[in-house]
């Protein structure tokens, strides 16, 4: 009698504990491209994992800050994901708080620039990529970024707009390249305004590129290497260029919201997603490039992504700190050297 007891008491504890998980929910916020393939890879494998319920609020990083923002006083938001600009203004707002790396069981697996990229210790790389040249290797030479400048090529070149997330990484590597890397970017703004009428666009969108490309009337664009799936579609013999200055890098960085009531949990979710198995369905999948440095994929899916030590260390990072603190100077400059 005394065991049938017991045992019933054990059950209800379990079946008690199970339930409390069950209504456990971790709501994040994150990007709302490949959301689909996000659901296959990552989130529905953590439910399962977790017996909790995955929240996903989708938008773009303006209104997913604001809303942050909005509820600084009662977050609704447990974990978000963001650019490392957006990542770094979130904590100069004092919108998110630091993260026990000691829980992070997969921590030490990231690339070192992806552990702590805002030197701050309030966000962690999850994805890199890099921007470089996507060019018509049999129209034109790139073996430097100044080469885009060239009064033979300018004329079949887009470049971003500086109100992209390549704006500012792009002028970089072109002041680079001509000796002139300010974090103001006003050498580099002069030198493209002195061209500005020859450029065939400033783009907005890198969706633009592919059918610029298609119709040949670019043969060269500066891009995110996301972008280089479709580009590198087209019956066109297109490369990216080996420059000498290499290419920009950037990455994606996941933020712990300050007073968030499920942080453990948040932690555990960002553990998972910087596991080796998922980092590297993630990567086979061409949803994102690795961070974590022992993800192995197969060469045909490595040079669809930004991957490998070799490409990794040799990419080139604005400081995010730099990006926030010169952002309305770029713009103020740009509308005067290039934009007038």
């Amino acid at each position: 009698m005394h065991k049938k007891v017991l045992a019933a008491s054990v059950f209800w504890l379990m079946s008690g504990a199970l339930a409390s998980a069950e209504e456990q929910t971790l709501t994040i916020s994150v990007y709302g491209f490949v959301q689909e393939e996000f659901t296959e890879a990552l989130y529905k494998p953590f439910e399962a994992e977790c017996g909790c319920k995955l929240v996903v609020e989708t938008g773009n990083s303006i209104e997913r800050l604001a809303k942050l923002e909005a509820n600084k006083d009662a977050p609704v938001i447990d974990m978000a994901v963001f650019s490392l600009a957006d990542a770094l203004s979130a904590a100069r707002k004092g919108l998110t708080d630091k993260i026990d790396t000691a829980k992070l069981s997969n921590y030490d697996k990231l690339y070192d620039f992806a552990k702590d990229p805002n030197g701050d210790g309030m966000s962690v790389g999850y994805t890199i990529y890099k921007t470089g040249i996507a060019y018509r290797t049999d129209k034109m030479t790139v073996e430097s970024w100044a080469d885009l400048l060239k009064d033979e090529y300018a004329d079949h070149v887009a470049l971003p707009n500086i109100t992209t997330n390549q704006g500012g990484p792009v002028l970089n590597m072109i002041g680079k390249a001509l000796g002139k890397d300010s974090p103001d970017l006003k050498d580099a703004m002069a030198a493209v305004g002195e061209k500005r009428d020859a450029f065939v666009t400033f783009y907005v969108k890198s969706s633009q590129l592919v059918q610029l490309m298609q119709q040949e009337e670019i043969w060269a664009a500066p891009m995110g290497h996301f972008s280089w799936a479709g580009i590198s579609k087209l019956d066109l013999p297109i490369g990216w260029a080996a420059t000498k200055e290499g290419d920009a890098g950037d990455m994606n960085a996941m933020v712990l919201v300050k007073g968030s009531k499920n942080q453990e949990l948040a932690l555990k979710f960002m553990d998972f997603w910087l596991s080796t198995p998922m980092q590297t369905k993630i990567a086979e999948m061409l949803i994102d490039s690795p961070a974590n440095k022992e993800v192995v994929v197969a060469p045909e899916i490595a040079e669809k992504l930004t991957y490998g030590a070799d490409v990794a260390n040799k990419l080139t990072f604005l400081p995010a700190a730099t990006t926030l603190d010169y952002r309305e100077k770029w713009l103020a400059e740009w509308n005067t050297a290039v934009a007038q």
